[in-house]
């Protein structure tokens, strides 16, 4: 087994897809339309790794979870295989890093905050 798709709930698909696409640099994968309201929408930051499903929060209950998913914690780990140009591609990006990156004993990490506020962990593991 394996994991192969996680869900982001998100307020605007088009307004989703332009950021993890346009800014995080991940591929759009699939952008089919379910109902007149609903898409599946499925990108991707490469491969060998879970996919991301945008869902658009249909009800206050998730609306209020956009970007708190976690309750504040780190929710994503991204990795890469190269810290430097990865981060300084992402910070001329605009993305918003709430911290200075650092060393530890799993490799070379940063946080930073998506569109929407959630947490995710930038890797370039040991």
């Amino acid at each position: 087994m394996r994991l192969a798709l996680i869900t982001l709930v998100v307020r605007d698909y088009d307004e989703a897809i332009a950021y993890y696409c346009n800014v995080l640099g991940f591929a759009l994968k699939e952008d089919s339309i379910v109902t007149p309201e609903k898409r599946w929408v499925v990108v991707s930051p490469g491969e060998g790794g879970a996919d991301i499903l945008l869902a658009k929060a249909e009800s206050d209950e998730q609306r209020a979870a956009i970007g708190n998913q976690t309750g504040g914690r780190v929710a994503l780990f991204l990795h890469t295989a190269d810290f430097e140009e990865t981060f300084q591609r992402m910070k001329q990006a605009g993305v918003e890093f709430i911290e200075a990156p650092r060393d530890e004993p799993y490799g070379r990490v940063v946080v930073f905050l998506d569109l929407y506020g959630n947490k995710w962990d930038l890797i370039e593991p040991v």
